[in-house]
C-alpha cells in the first residue's frame, strides 16, 4: 500500500475565502465612501467656522458685518471643494488658474476648478438653505454665509449592478453552508490519502 500525501487547499476552501472577502468588501466599501464624504464635508464646516470667526472679529472692530471676503479676511486655502458665499450677488473670486487674484471686492470664493475641473463648480443658489447668504436687519445684525459643493462628483460615483440568476442562489447558499461546516470540522492540517 502506497500513501500519497498532497498538500494544498480544496476548491471549496478557496470559494469560502473568496466569499468571506466579498462579504467584507461589501461591508467596508460603503463605510469607506461615507467616511470619505464626511471628511470632505469637514472642509465646509471648518471654513464656515472661519467665516464666523472673521465676521465676529470684523464686527468688534468696525461695529458692522461685511459681505466682502477681503474686508473680513476670509481666504480659504487652495484645493477647496466648496464654493463660499457671503452675499447672494456680486463677484466671486475665481480659482481657475495657478495663482490667486487678490481683491477686496469679492463676495465669495469659487471652487478650485484648477485642481478639480469644472465638474465641481457651483453657482450661487438661494434655495440651497433656508436663508439666503448676506446681511439682514437695519443695521445689519445678522449675517448668513453659504457653502455649496458636490461631495462626490459624477466621475467618482461608480454604480455596479450584479445579477445572479435566482436559481443559483439556493445552490450558492448550500455550498457556502457546507463549506463553512467542512472548514469548521477540519482543523489546521489537511491531508488527502490515496490508497492504491
Amino acid at each position: 500500500m502506497k500513501k500519497l500525501v498532497q498538500k494544498g487547499f480544496t476548491l471549496i476552501e478557496l470559494m469560502i475565502v473568496v466569499a468571506i472577502i466579498g462579504i467584507l468588501a461589501a461591508i467596508a466599501i460603503p463605510n469607506f465612501i461615507k467616511f470619505q464624504a464626511r471628511s470632505k464635508q469637514s472642509e465646509a464646516k471648518a471654513n464656515l467656522k472661519a467665516i464666523f470667526t472673521a465676521q465676529k472679529a470684523f464686527f468688534q472692530e468696525k461695529d458692522r458685518f461685511s459681505t466682502l471676503t477681503g474686508e473680513v479676511g476670509f481666504e480659504p486655502e487652495r484645493n477647496n471643494r466648496y464654493a463660499y458665499f457671503l452675499a447672494n450677488s456680486g463677484t466671486i473670486e475665481p480659482r481657475t488658474g495657478a495663482g490667486l487674484v487678490q481683491a477686496t471686492t469679492f463676495t465669495g470664493v469659487a471652487v478650485d476648478t484648477f485642481k478639480y475641473g469644472s465638474q465641481l463648480d457651483q453657482a450661487y443658489a438661494a434655495t440651497a438653505c433656508s436663508s439666503a447668504a448676506g446681511l439682514t436687519g437695519t443695521p445689519a445684525t445678522r449675517f448668513d454665509a453659504l457653502a455649496l459643493g458636490v461631495v462626490l462628483p459624477p466621475s467618482e460615483v461608480k454604480v455596479e449592478l450584479r445579477f445572479v440568476p435566482t436559481g443559483l442562489l439556493p445552490g450558492i447558499a448550500i455550498a457556502l453552508a457546507a463549506g463553512a461546516a467542512l472548514a469548521a470540522a477540519w482543523s489546521g492540517r489537511r491531508k488527502w490519502v490515496r490508497v492504491g
